[in-house]
């Protein structure tokens, strides 16, 4: 199966938190051991709030109840498809939360964030968000890991 290059990410708040997934159960996983959002690729046929609504549901067993579109990331890193990231916060939300077979959740207050195991580009769109950012695009290219370049609405960070 072809995977689409579109992918939805979503940061769930609540109590001045958010869900943090630690990436540690799948092999080859360009996200392997690092602190994400949740969320994943496109199916065919879905629209942005379709694949997001169905990934966290995957992921979290929680049904979004209120959200906003916040930004598009452009991700090039390395050997993996370049992947474009619908980026969105949730603030709703109803049910109960599961296990994920992707890695561990953990609710983090947003003020510990950067202690954990994250990209340095996640470490851009958070301050985006904190600052109430208009929409926004934000390329991030990486080399073996590390942030290259990162590019805020066409200029150079």
């Amino acid at each position: 199966m072809v995977r689409s290059p579109l992918t939805t990410l979503c940061y769930m708040e609540r109590d001045g938190q958010y869900l943090m997934l630690h990436r540690t159960v799948k092999k080859n996983d360009v996200n392997k051991d690092k602190w994400i959002g949740v969320g994943g690729h496109f199916e065919a046929g879905e629209s942005p709030e379709d694949c997001l609504i169905r990934e966290v549901w995957e992921e979290t067993g929680l049904t979004l109840t209120s959200f906003r579109f916040r930004g598009i990331v452009t991700f090039i890193c390395d050997d993996y498809p370049v992947e474009y990231m619908c980026l969105y916060t949730a603030d709703g939300f109803e049910g109960e939360l599961k296990e994920c077979e992707e890695g561990h959740l953990e609710w983090v207050p947003k003020e510990d964030l950067e202690q954990l195991e994250l990209w340095e580009g996640d470490k851009i769109f958070f301050r985006l968000l904190a600052q109430e950012a208009p929409f926004f695009s934000l390329k991030l290219v990486y080399e073996k890991g590390v942030l290259m370049e990162a590019v805020l609405d066409g200029r150079s960070l």
